[in-house]
């Protein structure tokens, strides 16, 4: 797997409170994290757009443990992204990869415009 790298504190803020508000099935939180057009993209399952569809798309698998890794990001003015990994827990392997696509609102509050998530291949078990 990638190195982990240190967010600057307002993009670690994103992960953070995404992480609690999946843990928690707190589909609310998890919709208010994205900007109000935009977009997740769910393994498996078609573009969910807009807070209804986003917590609708989540409802299905929210409420399970989540750790969050970052591997690489960059920003510039109101833009930036987050490639990273997911797992169950920070001491498991990556079950999967991420792109968070960012943007500032008017807040200052750094705002999901795009998730796209997918699984890794996971080993099968061997006889």
């Amino acid at each position: 797997p990638l190195p982990s790298v240190a967010l600057p504190p307002e993009l670690d803020r994103v992960l953070r409170d995404y992480e609690r508000a999946w843990w928690g099935r707190d589909l609310e939180a998890l919709a208010a994290l994205f900007a109000p057009d935009g977009m997740a993209l769910p393994n498996g399952a078609p573009p969910a757009p807009g807070p209804a569809a986003i917590r609708k798309a989540y409802g299905r698998g929210a409420g399970s443990p989540l750790a969050l890794r970052a591997y690489a990001y960059a920003s510039s003015g109101d833009l930036a992204y987050i490639l990273g990994a997911f797992a169950q827990s920070s001491a498991q392997a990556d079950l999967g990869k991420f792109v968070l696509v960012l943007r500032r609102g008017s807040g200052g509050r750094w705002l999901i415009a795009a998730d796209m998530d997918n699984a890794l291949p996971q080993p099968r078990d061997q006889p």
